[in-house]
């Protein structure tokens, strides 16, 4: 799934848990703190919404890549967006 910020991949894992990976490429981000306030901001938004009603979301895979700068958005515009995608993908993988 493709938003206007992000990428987000999932696929299950077979394993009892869930896992993240980021991709957030020097090229978007040159600075080493602005991107690592990026990942905190994905890794918390994963951490609150990957426990739903969804039980098979837990055994999945997730990757999320950034894909373009995030300096003239704010925190809110990429929770959000990371929220509405996860959703989809979670009734993409619905059984």
């Amino acid at each position: 799934m493709s938003g206007e910020l992000i990428q987000i991949y999932a696929k299950p894992n077979g394993l009892a848990h869930a896992r993240i990976g980021l991709i957030i490429s020097k090229k978007i981000e040159k600075h080493a703190i602005r991107r690592n306030w990026i990942k905190r901001i994905l890794r918390e938004t994963f951490r609150k919404n990957r426990h739903n009603e969804y039980e098979h979301l837990n055994k999945m895979d997730w990757v999320i890549r950034v894909r373009r700068s995030v300096a003239k958005y704010d925190a809110e515009q990429l929770i959000t967006e990371t929220k509405l995608l996860m959703f989809k993908l979670q009734q993409c993988h619905d059984y």
